[in-house]
């Protein structure tokens, strides 16, 4: 099996190293993720210029890792159609994200960007995200994205699948479960700052205090419970593979809850 690991925080983040070194654990990982933050990227794909692609140091258990001068929906198109053009990929796992990506904010996801290209091309991915901004408990995430690929790869689900994945910051014996969810509202109060550099005027966009809706049955209530969401794409699952896919996340939250962190 083969994996194609990426993120939005760029390619040296924490999250992204803990999440191919479990994900290599039961496949062959190759990481392609961006030199930089591209977070709020959403999945833009770079078409007026170049991109470059340049292969770095990796740890033992990633067969491959490579750095991207573009967003992350670029990393992943380049890891399907150069890096791994000649191989079958299984999935795709985008991640761990620093900060949630809920309601609103998945449109605008570098994170959530880069798993639509998986999903575009057919194959079922995965955007992961930790619910919180440091003192992340990376390998919480990691062993529930192991798990979930594991499920997934064994199962017979028959649908095109994307799964935006969000995790409270708790220790594995704090979380309550995990839902399917639909997606909340979350909206910002944006602020603008102006600003002049000496030649011409400019405007920073700047995100401002985040209002929650708290309606049951979304991300956002999921995470307000302590449990993890799984907010599927298309939204629009019928009967039978949304039946399949809630026994399925049970079976993975009860072999997560099994493991000894």
């Amino acid at each position: 099996m083969t994996i194609i690991v990426t993120n939005d925080d760029g390619v040296q983040a924490e999250g992204l190293w803990a999440l191919a070194t479990e994900l290599s654990e039961i496949a062959e990982v190759v990481i392609v993720a961006p030199d930089r933050d591209q977070s709020g990227t959403g999945a833009s794909v770079t078409m007026r210029h170049p991109l470059r692609m340049t292969r770095i140091h990796s740890s033992p258990k990633v067969i491959a890792a490579y750095s991207v001068e573009g967003t992350p929906a670029d990393s992943v198109i380049l890891a399907i159609n150069s890096v791994l053009k000649n191989r079958k990929v299984d999935l795709v796992v985008s991640g761990i994200n620093e900060g949630p990506n809920l309601g609103d904010d998945v449109f605008i996801s570098g994170t959530v960007g880069a798993a639509l290209q998986g999903y575009f091309y057919g194959i079922p991915s995965i955007a992961l995200s930790i619910a919180a901004f440091g003192a992340l408990r990376f390998e919480v995430a990691a062993r529930l994205a192991r798990i979930l690929a594991s499920a997934i790869m064994r199962s017979s689900f028959n649908c095109r699948l994307l799964l935006n994945v969000n995790i409270p910051n708790l220790p594995l014996c704090a979380l309550k479960g995990i839902e399917i969810t639909k997606l909340g509202e979350r909206k910002y109060v944006d602020r603008i700052e102006p600003g002049y550099d000496g030649k011409r005027e400019y405007h920073w966009i700047m995100r401002g205090e985040s209002k929650w809706h708290i309606i049951p049955g979304t991300d956002i209530w999921a995470l307000e419970q302590d449990k993890i969401s799984i907010t599927p794409f298309p939204t629009d699952i019928d009967k039978v593979n949304q039946e399949f896919l809630q026994k399925l996340i049970s079976q993975v939250f009860n072999a997560l809850q099994s493991e000894t962190m």
